[in-house]
């Protein structure tokens, strides 16, 4: 699997940045490759201490941005419209084809089409409401 281009949100605050080429939904692990690290050697993050992981565009994004939280009326969609917020606070909106009740985690694909992140794993532990739309 080619690397790709992760942004891991830890429950206690804390961010990681990184490369990853084994992340699997179902794995309780994964490895990341933090980016403008001094080691280069890959850490096992474990899904439990995770909020959510963000597969993004690019690592520096747009902090000015902020995502919209509607869909555009004239473009279909895929997947079910779902609201999520999170134990912390932060809200997303976007589409999943893999939430259930009680499963363990979905992965949601942002509204925003200008969003920088493409997708989203999200850990069901750390939210706080998910609700249809």
């Amino acid at each position: 699997m080619e690397p790709v281009k992760v942004v891991a949100r830890f429950r206690d605050g804390r961010v990681m940045k990184g490369h990853t080429a084994d992340f699997i939904p179902t794995k309780s692990t994964f490895h990341l490759t933090v980016v403008d690290s001094v080691e280069h050697k890959p850490i096992a993050v474990q899904h439990a201490e995770l909020k959510a992981v963000f597969f993004v565009k690019d690592f520096k994004g747009n902090p000015g941005y902020n995502d919209r939280k509607e869909f555009d009326s004239g473009k279909p969609t895929a997947g079910r419209k779902i609201r999520v917020v999170f134990k912390d606070g932060e809200t997303m909106v976007g589409t999943t084809q893999g939430y259930q009740q009680g499963r363990p985690s979905f992965f949601l694909i942002p509204a925003d089409p200008q969003s920088n992140i493409d997708r989203c794993f999200i850990v069901s532990s750390a939210t706080k409401e998910i609700t249809f739309m």
